[in-house]
């Protein structure tokens, strides 16, 4: 049976012409694995598909007469817009209508709305976010990202349990390994949040805990599960994608010092793009939004094509990896042994 994913066609900073032909990209590649149904306004929506020529393809589009705008509250249009793309988007999951809701639009409206409708799984106090960070062996998964900027210590637990879960089910690492993020390696160092959060990592039965790692040490690899809060996270997050760019403008600017030729230049930007691929959001599906009753996931409002048809497939590899059932199955197995 193919695995029906809701996707918001109205949310991201090109909707719905970019979402209709992500989705389509996800489609034609899936081999009928996936059924798609795109929300948002039939017209705007059924002309993209047109434009696209999808009549043979596992695509349905629902009708949606509202949106939540890029720049608009959250709270406050998660309670007014009860007919908009995200609300009925998740409202077809709880439902059953599908299995999995994906929206590049509006995070905190998506965040608020997952909570809203679907709620927390049980046992879990805060739901999170990941974070794909490339490293010098491919990349390793950061949480929180922005989802909760104010933690206790034992949220940090929760955040390495669930991205443990998800690396090891989705991303295939058995036996992850999971680190604290601190401003240096050794115990007792830090915060008061963090200090207490290294003592309960430790004690945490069936976690691959190795400690503290500082900012440094992400890039290279020290953990695959890399556990801080929201405010940290963020500011990482931001930090990170801003690396390229500056450093492309840098490049630039010693060759032009330098004198290089044309064809020198092509030969040093080729491989910065090479790099640039690594740091590119685009390949790494969305980022999922872990402790809720479902399977969400979260895109960038500038989105591309590409990354929409890469977060659908993402969220079909959540549902058949059954993540939600495996943190649910795993934080009512630790609430029991408390």
């Amino acid at each position: 049976m193919a695995i029906r994913v809701a996707v918001d066609a109205m949310g991201g900073d090109r909707a719905p012409a970019v979402v209709v032909e992500g989705a389509v990209q996800a489609c034609r590649g899936a081999d009928g694995r996936l059924h798609v149904l795109l929300f948002g306004d039939e017209t705007e929506v059924g002309r993209e598909l047109e434009n696209q020529g999808v009549r043979d393809l596992p695509i349905e589009l629902v009708h949606a007469p509202e949106r939540i705008g890029m720049g608009e509250s959250p709270a406050a249009a998660v309670k007014t817009k009860r007919q908009s793309s995200i609300h009925l988007g998740l409202g077809a999951h709880l439902q059953g209508a599908a299995d999995a809701f994906v929206s590049a639009g509006n995070t905190g409206a998506v965040m608020a709305a997952s909570l809203f409708i679907l709620g927390r799984l049980p046992n879990v106090a805060r739901p999170a976010v990941i974070g794909f960070f490339p490293t010098t062996r491919g990349f390793c998964i950061v949480l929180d990202i922005g989802t909760n900027v104010d933690c206790r210590p034992e949220h940090l637990v929760q955040f390495a349990r669930m991205g443990a879960i998800y690396c090891e089910h989705v991303l295939k690492r058995p036996d992850p390994v999971v680190a604290l993020l601190n401003i240096g390696e050794e115990p007792g160092k830090g915060n008061d949040q963090v200090k207490a959060a290294f003592d309960l990592l430790q004690r945490e039965e069936g976690l691959n805990f190795r400690g503290n790692v500082e900012g440094r040490d992400v890039l290279q690899h020290a953990a695959d599960v890399v556990v801080c809060d929201g405010f940290v996270g963020n500011v990482m997050l931001k930090l990170g994608e801003s690396v390229l760019p500056v450093l492309g403008r840098l490049i630039g600017a010693e060759m032009a010092v330098l004198g290089y030729s044309d064809e020198q230049k092509g030969l040093v930007m080729n491989v910065l793009g090479r790099v640039k691929g690594r740091f590119d959001p685009d390949e790494y599906g969305g980022a999922p939004l872990l402790g809720v009753d479902g399977n969400v996931l979260i895109g960038h409002g500038g989105s591309s094509a590409k990354a929409i048809a890469r977060m659908i497939t993402t969220a079909a590899e959540m549902v058949e990896q059954d993540v939600r059932a495996s943190i649910a199955q795993a934080f009512q197995a630790r609430a029991a042994s408390a």
